[in-house]
């Protein structure tokens, strides 16, 4: 972490103009909008008083952001105008991508890149943005309604799992789910939705939910083609308002320690063993769920040795591109799953630790889905 020194007033000034001009009964006013970082679509009003940006919890505006200063950014209302001053933080700030060292003028649409946060200026209706806001409380109680359908890590018995999920916004398309058919038959899966958002959150909890009900009428839940197929026929994209995934279903028996699996359109999962340097990748190419009817799907089997675990994960995990422009493939995160194999359940946190410090701007464009299934 660069040198900051303590001297708390050397560091960022913003200041922005009253904002109170009225459209009749509409007031507008104006507003910081996050458009990438830890908080995209955050809405910051600008107040009549000052208001400071930072790292600091003291700050009325904190992010968790370790290229901020404790007290980076002041916001004030002067005349009418929006302007932005840097004064000696450590890593700077920047209107429309150039480095500010004097008070700059911010006209609306302006950027205000802060460490990793990058803020648009904008003029809005305030009653737009109580709704926005209000759209967005309700999209933060669909958001924790998905993650509750999601099962909870298991740290004990012959299969154990953890798992890391984060949506790239608000809501996801990715889903996976895990359950005991029987006392000595083990399943897991994970679906990965086209798109992401609001539509392809929808469409991932559907078919959760059918998974999870096991709502697919005289379909062996021990077949992994018999599940893909029923799926297919159900969730045909003409039917579904253009809408698809990609999937991949495991079935796991303790007393033989098989596995076998079956996927569609969704990347391999690979199985990773103690002693063994390469990854054995699990899967077969064939169509997405709801391309195409009656689609044949092929079910592959290995046996899974003591000390091992598989990974199944969306795509959002490895397509990225870092702060160097370099385009990200499936074997970067294959390798680093490797390196992080002997740290068992911690394993999908340390792996979005090590991608999210590598991805440009510190986020990811699609939803991170990590999945790790361990067998003792």
């Amino acid at each position: 972490m660069p040198f900051e020194p303590e001297d708390e007033f050397s560091h960022t000034i913003i200041s922005f103009g009253d904002g109170q001009e009225t459209a009749g009964d509409n007031p507008v006013g104006d507003y910081l909008v996050a458009v990438e970082g830890q908080e995209p679509g955050r809405i910051i009003e600008i107040p009549d008083e000052p208001l400071t940006i930072g790292r600091d919890p003291k700050q009325p505006v904190v992010f968790a952001d370790t290229e901020l200063s404790r007290l980076h950014a002041r916001i004030s209302l002067v005349g009418g105008k929006v302007f932005a001053e840097d004064l000696r933080s450590t890593n700077g700030t920047f209107v429309d991508g150039q480095r500010i060292t004097r008070p700059t003028l911010l006209r609306e649409g302006s950027l205000v890149r802060l460490g990793r946060q990058l803020l648009k200026y904008e003029r809005r209706s305030k009653r737009d943005v109580g709704r926005t806001r209000e759209l967005g409380r309700d999209l933060q109680k669909a958001g924790e309604y998905v993650l509750a359908l999601l099962p909870p890590p298991m740290s004990t018995g012959p299969v154990r799992t953890a798992w890391k999920y984060v949506p790239s916004t608000q809501l996801g398309g990715d889903a996976f789910g895990y359950y005991w058919l029987d006392a000595d038959t083990f399943v897991f899966y994970l679906i990965d939705v086209s798109g992401h958002g609001v539509r392809s959150a929808m469409h991932s909890v559907t078919a959760l939910n059918v998974l999870r009900q096991r709502a697919l009428p005289q379909v062996d839940f021990t077949d992994p083609a018999a599940v893909l197929r029923s799926l297919n026929e159900r969730f045909q994209m003409d039917t579904h308002d253009g809408m698809y995934f990609t999937m991949w279903y495991g079935v796991y028996r303790v007393p033989t320690r098989v596995l076998r699996y079956s996927s569609a359109g969704h990347h391999p999962a690979y199985l990773f063993s103690g002693g063994v340097s390469e990854a054995t990748a699990l899967g077969a190419p064939a169509f997405m769920i709801g391309m195409l009817p009656d689609v044949s799907y092929e079910v592959q089997e290995t046996l899974v040795p003591a000390g091992s675990a598989v990974c199944v994960f969306s795509d959002g995990v490895y397509e990225i591109v870092t702060a160097d422009e370099k385009f990200w493939e499936l074997s970067d995160v294959v390798r680093l799953l490797s390196e992080l194999n002997d740290s068992g359940e911690g394993a999908p946190e340390k792996l979005y630790a090590t991608m999210k410090s590598v991805t440009r701007g510190g986020t990811f464009a699609d939803d991170f889905t990590l999945l790790r299934v361990a067998f003792p």
